[in-house]
Order: C-alpha cells, then structure tokens, then sequence
C-alpha cells in the first residue's frame, strides 16, 4: 500500500491498517535500517480514571477511607 506524505510532513494511514490495530491514538516513531517504524502506544489518561470512578459512582470520601483502612490493615501490631 502506498501512503503519501503531504508538503506538511503528514502521512494518513489506510483504513486497513487502522482498522487492523484497533483505536490508537498515540505512535512510537523510530527508523530501522531506512525504514519508519509505527508503533501503537496505548496512554492511561486522567479522564479514563475520572470516567471509571464516576461510573462506580466513587468520591474522594470513599478513596480516603479506603486508604485509611488499608492503611490500618497493614500497621504493625494489627
């Protein structure tokens, strides 16, 4: 497959190949012996952790005490 860069340095990549890898957002770029190598990079963002404590419906009361009980759990003498 051909991809063609553009006076800007960009490349779009087939759908084939984007579709094969899956949502990916972020590329690892490095060249090996002349060639460019992509490398899909999956990246934790905040959001992602805010999104999933929303949806267990947690707040930062709930994070407190569970620390504090972990925190009581694991002290020496308990």
């Amino acid at each position: 497959m051909l991809a063609k860069m553009t006076s800007k340095n960009q490349l779009t990549l087939p759908k084939s190949i984007t579709a094969a890898l899956g949502p990916t957002e972020y590329f690892e770029v490095e060249t090996r012996n002349g060639q460019i190598v992509l490398t899909p990079v999956r990246i934790q963002r905040s959001d992602a952790v805010r999104a999933k404590l929303a949806e267990l419906d947690l707040h930062e009361t709930d994070i407190a005490d569970a620390v504090a009980w972990a925190r009581a759990k694991t002290s020496p003498g308990k």
